[in-house]
């Protein structure tokens, strides 16, 4: 079984360090949108307290997408970076992750709706008390994202391609030399012609 490179596996966890942000994103912009200047109180009173404690590890995830989006650049700056398969189109990428991100608010609600104190369960706990403000902020931080993703993608391709095509030497032939068909050519010598106008010395001159 080949294992994939590791410029593949760097890409794929930028990509999924992400996906935690832009959810936590949505969380938050959908209680903004609702209540306004008193959505810190809110998010208190209904058992959100304890996202304070989240920040720090949503600014690791942060980093470690930027650090793996640099690392991918430094490997497509050398080269070693190869365009392959069918990819998604930004319209495309911008409909998952507004999906993606819509069933991550569900379920994060549906799971607070049981555990946490003050917050409602059911589907009055998803999309009630203007929990239906989280579709639109899903479309919107799904837009960011995919734009995020579809832009680092077009740039470590785009970066690739050109060092690529700066290493590559193009063969040059060398161009034959025609023979001039101006050239007088003289007559050929009797020898070459293989006569001659004195025969060879007979034998008797030739021991005297």
């Amino acid at each position: 079984m080949m294992r994939p490179p590791r410029t593949a596996l760097t890409g794929i966890a930028a990509r999924v360090a992400l996906v935690p942000v832009a959810a936590f994103a949505v969380h938050q912009l959908r209680y903004l949108l609702t209540y306004g200047s008193d959505a810190g109180a809110q998010l208190t009173s209904t058992g959100h307290s304890y996202l304070h404690s989240v920040v720090p590890w949503i600014m690791l995830l942060v980093g470690i997408s930027v650090g793996a989006f640099l690392w991918s650049l430094g490997q497509a700056a050398s080269g070693r970076r190869s365009r392959s398969g069918r990819r998604l189109s930004l319209l495309g990428l911008w409909l998952a992750c507004a999906a993606c991100l819509l069933a991550v608010y569900c379920t994060q609600e549906f799971l607070e709706g049981l555990f946490a104190t003050g917050h409602p369960t059911g589907i009055a706990g998803i999309f009630g008390f203007g929990g239906v403000w989280a579709i639109p902020s899903s479309v919107g931080v799904g837009l960011v994202l995919a734009t995020i993703l579809h832009g680092a993608r077009w740039t470590l391709e785009h970066v690739s391609a050109r060092h690529r095509s700066t290493l590559a030497v193009p063969v040059q032939r060398v161009p034959m030399v025609a023979r001039p068909h101006d050239v007088a050519r003289g007559p050929a010598g009797p020898l070459v012609r293989g006569w001659s106008d004195r025969g060879p010395p007979t034998l008797a001159m030739a021991c005297a």
